[in-house]
C-alpha cells in the first residue's frame, strides 16, 4: 500500500514538473511549439514506462488527474479540468439547473450523508424530507458508507424519473421509505425581492446564470409597477459571480443603450471583446444603491464597478473580492473540457480590479495581493477618482463585524443542525420571520446541548501561545518569570460558558437563521439576515437623502480631481461565452 501511494505521488510530481515546465513565466514570449511537443512526448513515454515496469499496478487515470490538477492549480484557482463524468458541474454553474431532488446534502466526519437544506417547492421538500434526515439508500444502492459526492451523483438523474429513498429521521426508531420523482431543478438567483423603508425596492441576487438577468428584470418591473418604488437597492453581497454576459444584461437595465460595460483583454488579441449595453434600459434615473462585501466577486464586481464608473449608483458595504480574471471553456478529447483563464476584464474607467498577482509567485507557491501603493488612479464618467487592483471600494464603507473562531465552528459543525432538528420537531410552526426571535431559554438549552455533545472549537490564540511558550523556554525567558504566560493561558483556555455569554447575541442570530430556514427556506434565511443590517440601513439612509446621494455622485469641485481619461480600447472577438466563476451552484 505504501509503495502504491509513493508511486502515485512520484508520477503526480512528474506530471507537474513536465506539464508545468512548458508554460512557466518567462517562456510565454517565446514560440513554445517545440517545447510543448517535446514535453508531451516525454510525458507520454514516461507514463508508458511507469505503467509497464513499475513494481506495483498503476491507476493511470487517477495519477494523471492528480498531475493535471497540480499543474492547473499552480496557475490560478479558476483554471479547472472537467472530465466527461463531471461535466454536469459545469452545466450547473452556467445554468443553475440540474435534474435531481433539490436539496443541499452534507457528510459527517464520522460517516453518513444528511439532508441539510431542501429547496422550496422542489421534490425533496414536497416529499416531506427535512434537514437532519440521514440518507441510507437510493433505490437499491446502500449509501451508508458513501461520500457526499457519490450520493449527490446517485440523486441526480434524468428529470421525471422515479427514485426511492430510505432515510433515517432523528428520534425515530424505524427508517422511512420515500418515493420521489426527479425534477429539473432551477435554482432561483433572485432569492427575494420586496419593499424596504419608504418606497425603496430591494432585490437580492445570489449569482449570475443565464436566467439571472430575466429574474432581475421581472423583479424590478413588479416593484416599479405594483409597488411604485422610488429608488432601488441591488444586493450583491456574497455573490460569487457567474456569466459575464448576464452581468452586462443587468447593467443594461439601468444605463443608456450603447454604453461600454466591460472589456476583456488576453494573450490572443483577436479574442479581445468589448461588451456594451444592447437593449433599451428599464430606468436610467431612479436612485440606486448596490451592496457589496468581500465575497462579492467577478460578475458581481462588473455590475457594481461599472455602475460606479458610470456614476449610476452609490456603493455601500465593504471592498469586494478582487477577481478581474475571465474564464472560457475549451473542449478536450473524450468529452472533457477545461475552464481556462484567458483574459482580464476592464470596467468603463479602464481599471482592472484583480487583487491577487498569480503571475509572480513566491518560492513556496503562494501569491501576494497587489499593495495599495502600486495601484493606479482612474476616473469615473464625472471625474471621481477610483483605483484599480484590490476589488471595488464602495463610497460608503461599513466595517464588517469579524466572526470569532467559535462562530465559524458553530456554523459548520453539526451541533447546531442537530439541536435545531430536535427543536423543530417540538415546534410545528413559528411566527413570521419579522416577528420571530430566539428566546433566552432556547439559547441556554443550546448551550447545555453543546456542552453535552462535547462541542469543541479551534482556538488559534491557544495555539499561538503554546508556540510562544516553547520559544520562550528555548530562549530561557521562562526561567525568570512565567506568571505572565500562566495568566494568558488562563484567559485563552477554551471556556464554553464564558464564550457563549461573550458571543450571545451573535449565537442567537445564528440560531435564528438556522431555525427560520427550516420553515421559510432560503427566503426566510435571507430575511433574517436583513434584521439589524447596518449596510442595508446605510443604503436606506443615503437613498432617503437626495442631497447626499447627488453630492456623492457629482463631479468633484475644480482642483479636487481631473477629467476622466479614456483608458480602454474597443475591440470585437470570437463570440466565446466567458465565465467569471468563484463558486459553484449546487
Amino acid at each position: 500500500m505504501y509503495k502504491q501511494i509513493r508511486r502515485e505521488r512520484l508520477i503526480g510530481l512528474f506530471c507537474l514538473l513536465l506539464l508545468f515546465g512548458s508554460i512557466m513565466p518567462g517562456q510565454a514570449q517565446k514560440d513554445n511549439r517545440f517545447e510543448v511537443s517535446k514535453n508531451l512526448d516525454i510525458f507520454n513515454a514516461l507514463i508508458k514506462e511507469v505503467e509497464m515496469f513499475y513494481v506495483d499496478s498503476v491507476d493511470v487515470e487517477k495519477t494523471v488527474r492528480r498531475g493535471i490538477n497540480s499543474m492547473l492549480g499552480s496557475l490560478d484557482p479558476y483554471t479547472e479540468y472537467y472530465p466527461e463524468q463531471e461535466m454536469d458541474k459545469l452545466k450547473i454553474m452556467t445554468t443553475g439547473e440540474y435534474g435531481g431532488i433539490g436539496s443541499y446534502i452534507r457528510g459527517r466526519q464520522e460517516g453518513g450523508v444528511y439532508i441539510i437544506e431542501p429547496f422550496e417547492g422542489m421534490p425533496a421538500a414536497l416529499a416531506g424530507l427535512q434537514a437532519g434526515d440521514r440518507i441510507l439508500a437510493i433505490d437499491t444502492v446502500d449509501v451508508t458508507n458513501k461520500s457526499s459526492d457519490e450520493v449527490s451523483n446517485l440523486l441526480k438523474g434524468v428529470p421525471n424519473t422515479k427514485m426511492g429513498l430510505k432515510i433515517q429521521r432523528p428520534n425515530e426508531k424505524k427508517p422511512r421509505e420515500v418515493e420521489l420523482i426527479r425534477k429539473q431543478i432551477l435554482v432561483d438567483q433572485v432569492t427575494y425581492y420586496g419593499v424596504r423603508g419608504d418606497s425603496v425596492g430591494y432585490i437580492y441576487l445570489k449569482g449570475f446564470t443565464d436566467k439571472s438577468a430575466q429574474e432581475v428584470k421581472n423583479a424590478f418591473e413588479d416593484l416599479k409597477k405594483n409597488h411604485h418604488i422610488k429608488s432601488l437597492i441591488l444586493d450583491l453581497r456574497n455573490n460569487g459571480g457567474g456569466l459575464l454576459e448576464s452581468a452586462t444584461q443587468i447593467v443594461s437595465m439601468f444605463v443608456p443603450k450603447g454604453k461600454e460595460v466591460v472589456s476583456t483583454k488576453g494573450k490572443i488579441s483577436q479574442w479581445d471583446r468589448t461588451y456594451r449595453t444592447a437593449n433599451e434600459p428599464l430606468d436610467t434615473v431612479m436612485p440606486m444603491a448596490v451592496l457589496i462585501n468581500g465575497n462579492s466577486a467577478s460578475a458581481a464586481e462588473i455590475v457594481s464597478g461599472s455602475l460606479q464608473d458610470m456614476d449610476r449608483a452609490v456603493l455601500v458595504g465593504q471592498r469586494s473580492f478582487g477577481k478581474g480574471l475571465v474564464q472560457s471553456t475549451r473542449e478536450l478529447p473524450y468529452n472533457g473540457s477545461v475552464k481556462i483563464t484567458m483574459s482580464k476584464y476592464y470596467i468603463p474607467s479602464g481599471r482592472c480590479i484583480q487583487q491577487m498577482d498569480y503571475s509572480h509567485r513566491k518560492a513556496d507557491g503562494s501569491v501576494d495581493a497587489i499593495p495599495d501603493s502600486l495601484t493606479s488612479v482612474f476616473y469615473t464618467s464625472k471625474g471621481r477618482p477610483v483605483r484599480d487592483g484590490g476589488g471595488v471600494r464602495p463610497e460608503f464603507e461599513i466595517e464588517e463585524e469579524e466572526m470569532p473562531t467559535m462562530m465559524y465552528y458553530l456554523a459548520t459543525d453539526f451541533v447546531l443542525v442537530d439541536f435545531v432538528t430536535n427543536w423543530a420537531q417540538k415546534h410545528k410552526t413559528i411566527p413570521s420571520v419579522e416577528e420571530f426571535t430566539v428566546s433566552d431559554e432556547d439559547f441556554e438549552a443550546f448551550k447545555n446541548y453543546a456542552k453535552e455533545k462535547n462541542f469543541t472549537y479551534d482556538r488559534q490564540s491557544e495555539k499561538v501561545l503554546k508556540n510562544l511558550k516553547e520559544i520562550a523556554k528555548f530562549e530561557g525567558y521562562m526561567n525568570s518569570d512565567s506568571t505572565i504566560f500562566n495568566d494568558l493561558e488562563a484567559r485563552l483556555t477554551p471556556n464554553l460558558d464564558r464564550d457563549f455569554e461573550l458571543y450571545k447575541e451573535q449565537i442567537k442570530k445564528l440560531m435564528a437563521s438556522e431555525i427560520v430556514k427550516r420553515y421559510y427556506f432560503q427566503k426566510g434565511e435571507l430575511l433574517e439576515s436583513l434584521k439589524d443590517d447596518e449596510v442595508l440601513e446605510k443604503a436606506l439612509e443615503v437613498l432617503g437623502d437626495q442631497e447626499l446621494y447627488n453630492k456623492t455622485l457629482s463631479t468633484p469641485e475644480k482642483g479636487d480631481s481631473k477629467p476622466a481619461e479614456d483608458n480602454t480600447k474597443s475591440s470585437t472577438g470570437s463570440g466565446n461565452i466567458a465565465y467569471v466563476f468563484d463558486q459553484t451552484v449546487g
